[in-house]
């Protein structure tokens, strides 16, 4: 708090912030499923500070923003209906939390996986810290065995 900034005050921009954080969310969230890999790109590099920590089993070995960059394309080509559907978000702070059911069906190469035709349906929730309106930091936790499983590449 700002030596003459009043507890309302902070609230209100600590609430701005919060809620500009969900609104950048969002965005990324809604041009997620356009499908759009030319617009999910832009997307990235207007909302996803370069310098990003990215925590996640992505599949690809890339780190930082390159890894938020791939992980699209890579996605899209193997499950091009895929589609990412919030069950909860949840903001405070610096921090927006989402919890989502990723569906899709895949269609082509997938972790060394030729397309199987068979739909995937997974949970995954994710952390994303952000410093002045950018992802700065995300944590990803993702069902990947349940992935494999419907793919039949692990026993199930």
């Amino acid at each position: 708090m700002a030596q003459d900034e009043t507890p309302a005050q902070t609230a209100h921009t600590t609430d701005h912030t919060t809620t500009r954080n969900k609104e950048v969310f969002r965005r990324f969230h809604d041009v997620v499923n356009s499908r759009d890999a030319d617009a999910i790109d832009k997307t990235i590099q207007e909302h996803v500070d370069p310098e990003v920590v990215f925590h996640a089993p992505v599949p690809t070995e890339l780190p930082g923003l390159e890894a938020f960059r791939r992980v699209w394309p890579t996605l899209l080509r193997a499950f091009p209906d895929i589609q990412v559907h919030i069950e909860d978000l949840i903001a405070e702070g610096d921090k927006v939390v989402a919890r989502n059911t990723v569906t899709g069906t895949h269609l082509g190469d997938y972790r060394g996986l030729a397309p199987t035709g068979r739909p995937v349906r997974y949970d995954e929730i994710f952390v994303f810290r952000f410093v002045d309106g950018r992802i700065a930091e995300a944590w990803g936790v993702v069902d990947v065995l349940g992935q494999l499983r419907q793919l039949g590449a692990m026993p199930g």
